[in-house]
This record gives C-alpha cells, sequence and structure tokens, in this order.
C-alpha cells in the first residue's frame, strides 16, 4: 500500500464522486478507479459502492477512512521536519567555552544570533579550561568550543581562528604601578618582583605559554605564585594580594573589587581565540553555528 493510494481514497471519499476526485487530482478517471481497486483488493474488502449520483463508502469503507484521514498530514509533517533538521533548524548543539572567551563580544553575539535564527535547536553551553573542552570535543561530548590556542591544529581539532586580543596586567590596589594614579599601562619588568598567579600548564597552557614566554622576552624570569584553574579565581588571588596576574583583555570586564587593571607598555603577550571543532563534524546545527561566526564583524 502507497500513500497515493491513501490520497486517492481520501479523494473519492470526500467529493463522493470518482469524476470530481479524479479532476480534483489531477488524473483521468480509469486510473483512478483501477487505483481504487488495487487498493481494495490489497485490503480484501469493497470501499465503495456505486450509487447514481456517484459513490458511497461502504461499512468496510468507513472504517478504513477513520484509520488513514490524517496520514496524508502526518507523512507531510515528517517530511518537512526532516527537512528542517537538514537544514540545522532543529536538533542540538553542545557548545563549550572558556571562561575569557564568554567575555569577548565576538562569543556572546555569536551565541545570541544563534539563539535568535534557530530558536528550536536545543543549545547547551559549557564552561571550562581549554585543555578539558578540547578533550570533550574529541570525546563527542561537545560539538564546538570556543577556547584559547597557539596558531597551530592539535591532536585532531581543527581551529577556526577569530581574534587575536592584547593581553593587560591585573594588579592589586596596593600595587606600586597602580598608586600612581596618573599611570595607564605598565611594563611586564615591573611586575619582576611580583608573584605571578597562572593557570596550571595542563589546564590552560596556550596562556601559560605565552605569559612566561612574554615575560622571558622581556628579560626575566617569573616568580611563580599561586596555581589557579580558572582566571576568575586568579583574580580573585589578585584581590587577596596574593600576587598579579595577566589575563586577557576581555577579563576587564570582570569587575571585582581591590583589582584594578593596567594595559602593558612595549612587549605585549597575545591571546588568541578560536572556534574549535572535529574535521569530520556532521551536525548541522553545528555547521550553522560555524558559518554563522564567520559572518560577523571582528
Amino acid at each position: 500500500m502507497e500513500l497515493r493510494h491513501i490520497r486517492y481514497f481520501l479523494a473519492v471519499a470526500e467529493e463522493g464522486n470518482f469524476t470530481r476526485a479524479a479532476q480534483r487530482l489531477g488524473i483521468a478517471q480509469p486510473p483512478l478507479s483501477q487505483q481504487i481497486r488495487d487498493l481494495e483488493n490489497e485490503i480484501g474488502a469493497r470501499l465503495f459502492q456505486r450509487v447514481p449520483h456517484g459513490a458511497e463508502l461502504t461499512e468496510a469503507g468507513r472504517a478504513f477512512r477513520e484509520r488513514v484521514r490524517s496520514l496524508p498530514e502526518q507523512a507531510g509533517a515528517a517530511v518537512r521536519q526532516a527537512q528542517r533538521a537538514a537544514r540545522g533548524e532543529t536538533g542540538a548543539l553542545r557548545l563549550g567555552f572558556t571562561s575569557s572567551a564568554i567575555l569577548t563580544p565576538l562569543t556572546t553575539q555569536a551565541i545570541r544570533e544563534f539563539r535568535r535564527r534557530y530558536g528550536e535547536v536545543e543549545l547547551t553551553l559549557e564552561e571550562s579550561n581549554s585543555a578539558h573542552l578540547s578533550a570533550k570535543l574529541r570525546d563527542g561530548s561537545l560539538d564546538l568550543a570556543f577556547l584559547r590556542h597557539d596558531g597551530s591544529e592539535n591532536e585532531g581539532v581543527l581551529l577556526h581562528a577569530l581574534l587575536e586580543e592584547p593581553m593587560i596586567a591585573a594588579l592589586p590596589l596596593g600595587h606600586a604601578a597602580v598608586r600612581d594614579g596618573r599611570r595607564k599601562s605598565v611594563r611586564l619588568e615591573e611586575l619582576r618582583e611580583d608573584a605571578l598567579i597562572l593557570t596550571p600548564r595542563n589546564v590552560g597552557p596556550t596562556l601559560h605559554e605565552a605569559i612566561l614566554g612574554a615575560c622571558r622576552r622581556a628579560g626575566f624570569e617569573p616568580r611563580i605564585g599561586q596555581h589557579a584553574p580558572q582566571l576568575a579565581s586568579s583574580l580573585a588571588l589578585v584581590a587577596a594580594e596574593l600576587g598579579v596576574a595577566i589575563v586577557p583583555e576581555a577579563m576587564r570586564r570582570f569587575a571585582l573589587p581591590g583589582i584594578v587593571y593596567r594595559d602593558i607598555a612595549g612587549l605585549q603577550p597575545i591571546a588568541r581565540l578560536a572556534l574549535a571543532q572535529l574535521p569530520e563534524l556532521d551536525s548541522a546545527p553545528a555547521r550553522n553555528f560555524v558559518e554563522l561566526v564567520g559572518q560577523l564583524p571582528r
């Protein structure tokens, strides 16, 4: 039994006349009559009886109509839903981000625009460090992630480079570079005697190496202080006067009492932001998100 048999049957049942049903369907009457006979043979029962003014449903026909009258609409809805899923208009997207990435306007704009365009996609967000996000991409727990990178593809993760963001110094209120209120910047070498609060290398290798490398190029080996698993916790330790931190400029939006941000003059470390995925990405919502991010102004 084919869906067209159902449509033909319902057209005759609604019109009560083979000629009018054939005109409605855009076919000749003999082929329509043959299709109805084929359907009756398959069912093993007469569905219509001829009457002077056309055709009436038999008892078997009425029972059959009750069961199949919604099938064409259901089939059409299923086709439309499949087409929408193929276009990425439904489904799910699992998106990760680092604590500094979510403070970048590009990241928040991308999430906002995606929600506006694809409101029926179930969006799940997860915050973590870059190393953990990369691992979750590789094991399939995430589809995409905004993370910090060093400009290379690593361990099968494909990176779409987005931004190069200058890093700034987060200083406690009592720091010498803060007490002079006229100063708007600090040089890295001025921090050589301060305890440097860092994210551990195994948690955030890219920022860890960028900061240490910048200090070494400035001519000194930094004094490593407390380790902090997240940039936000680094700032909390700065506010507690346990040292200084060097963070992406986006963290300036993280207003925390006891901290003053200063630009870094001269040799300035850079934090790079990328959208990461697996090369074999086959999720339509994820492909739409990558395309959308590529269209946004930097």
